[in-house]
C-alpha cells in the first residue's frame, strides 16, 4: 500500500487513516512460514504543524513450532508502531526518521513488514512452564515421564551389582 503524502503535508491539523491486510504468507521465518493469515494494519499518519507522525498496530495470529518440544501451536502476535515522516533529513541525522520517497509517497508494506518482523521472537515456547523433550529418550516431558535408563557411575557399579544380587536373592 503506498500513501501520498505530498498533499497532506501542507494541510497542518489533517489526518490520514489507514486498515489492510498485510499478506506475509511466502515469509520465511527460522526455517518456517508462520504467517498463515494476513497481518492486520490499521493506523494514522498526522500532520502536526509540519512534522507528520505515523502511528500503526499490526496484529496476527501466527501459526509456530514449540522450540523445546516441538509441538505446533498458534499465537497472537500485536505491534504497535510509531515514526516521524520526512521528505528530508537535517544535518543528515536520521534517528527513527522514515524519508519519504522523492515524489512525497511512502511503501507502506515494506515499513510494516520490517517492523513485524524486527518484533518477531527468536525463541518460541508453546507454554512458559514447557518442560521440552528429554535428551536422552525424546520422551514428551509435558506428557510423560522420561524412560531413560539410568546411567550408574563407574566407580559405583560393583555396589549396585551387590544391591541389585540383593533384591534378586530377597
Amino acid at each position: 500500500m503506498k500513501l501520498n503524502l505530498k498533499r497532506f503535508a501542507q494541510e497542518p491539523g489533517a489526518v490520514l487513516p489507514f486498515d489492510y491486510e498485510l499478506d506475509l504468507s511466502k515469509v520465511e521465518w527460522c526455517g518456517l512460514r508462520p504467517f498463515t493469515q494476513p497481518v492486520h494494519v490499521e493506523g494514522r499518519v498526522r500532520n502536526m504543524a509540519g512534522a507528520m507522525l505515523l502511528n500503526a498496530r499490526l496484529s496476527a495470529v501466527l501459526s509456530l513450532v514449540c522450540d523445546r518440544c516441538a509441538k505446533a501451536f498458534q499465537r497472537e502476535k500485536t505491534v504497535e508502531y510509531e515514526t516521524l515522516l520526512a521528505f528530508e533529513l537535517e544535518n543528515g541525522e536520521d534517528g527513527d526518521i522514515v524519508l519519504l520517497d522523492e515524489d512525497g509517497t511512502l511503501e507502506l508494506d515494506e515499513l510494516m513488514q520490517e517492523e513485524f518482523l524486527l518484533e518477531m521472537d527468536t525463541k518460541n515456547l508453546c507454554s512458559e512452564d514447557c518442560k521440552g523433550l528429554c535428551a536422552g529418550c525424546g520422551a514428551d516431558l509435558n506428557r510423560e515421564g522420561c524412560r531413560c535408563k539410568k546411567e550408574i557411575d563407574p566407580r559405583l557399579a560393583k555396589l549396585a551389582q551387590l544391591l541389585e544380587d540383593r533384591e534378586s536373592n530377597e
